[in-house]
């Protein structure tokens, strides 16, 4: 994704960690959307009550875009939830 938003000329800062540290990244980073790796979109019904009072969009990674680290398709879906 930081590759394909460097490709775009996009001034953007993407990063990943783990779903035990996206809380303390929340709190301590600007964040404009969250997405969820595949193996984790059970847990998107817990993150969107914790996003939508701060207005932070979210999704779930589409499986094939993830699995073959499509950076633009994913970074295109990131994009579509800050319109």
């Amino acid at each position: 994704m930081q590759k394909a938003a460097d490709d775009k000329g996009m001034e953007a800062e993407i990063f990943a960690c783990s779903s035990s540290e996206a809380d303390q990244n929340l709190e301590n980073r600007s964040v404009d959307v969250l997405l969820l790796g595949p193996q984790v979109r059970f847990m998107k019904g817990d993150f969107e009550k914790r996003l939508a009072p701060k207005g932070i969009p979210l999704d779930v990674i589409n499986m094939s875009d993830y699995g073959m680290m499509n950076g633009e398709n994913v970074l295109q879906q990131a994009e579509n939830l800050m319109e």
